[in-house]
């Protein structure tokens, strides 16, 4: 039994959701998303939210079961506040600033990183050192963030490079003489 699948999903003020057979379409302050479940999970929304559950007792069935009710509930939490993902950029000269509707990235390299901001994405550099990125897909939003950090990974002599605002870098001690 999942236990995050027996779990409601509670709709908040402001968001109206849809369904129209697999079809979820959610539509909150922030925009709108739609997302289509696989056939091994019925989805029906009663009065104390919306309710996802495995058709039969396979173990495929069982498997979706709890992403499907997770990907519904993120499609919902994206329309109503929406996701946010904080990377930082650590060395000498390493910096970071929006260029037109492009983020401009200096990171070491003989030539400076243009990544163009895909659509549904907003990107802000409060400080040079600091990239925050935002928007209503959780999924987007975090594959965004993984290939900002894949240009220039943090190394773990000096810890330069681009790393999340939440994550650890395991240090190691440099050679001897």
């Amino acid at each position: 039994m999942s236990r995050i699948g027996k779990k409601a999903i509670a709709i908040p003020s402001g968001v109206t959701v849809t369904i129209n057979g697999q079809n979820v379409k959610a539509k909150g302050s922030k925009g709108e998303l739609e997302l289509t479940l696989v056939d091994d999970v019925k989805i029906e929304q009663g009065d104390d939210g919306i309710k996802v559950d495995p058709r039969s007792d396979t173990k495929r069935a069982r498997s979706m079961w709890g992403m499907s009710r997770t990907l519904v509930a993120n499609m919902i939490t994206g329309v109503s506040e929406g996701f946010t993902r904080e990377l930082e950029i650590n060395g000498v000269g390493y910096r970071a600033q929006m260029k037109g509707k492009d983020l401009q990235l200096q990171l070491g390299f003989s030539h400076d990183v243009l990544f163009p901001v895909p659509d549904g994405i907003k990107i802000e550099c409060e400080k040079n050192t600091q990239i925050k990125i935002s928007g209503i897909d959780k999924q987007q939003v975090g594959q965004v963030a993984a290939k900002i950090r894949s240009y220039r990974p943090p190394e773990p002599y000096k810890g330069k490079g681009v790393k999340y605002a939440d994550e650890y870098i395991f240090r190691k001690e440099g050679k001897k003489k």
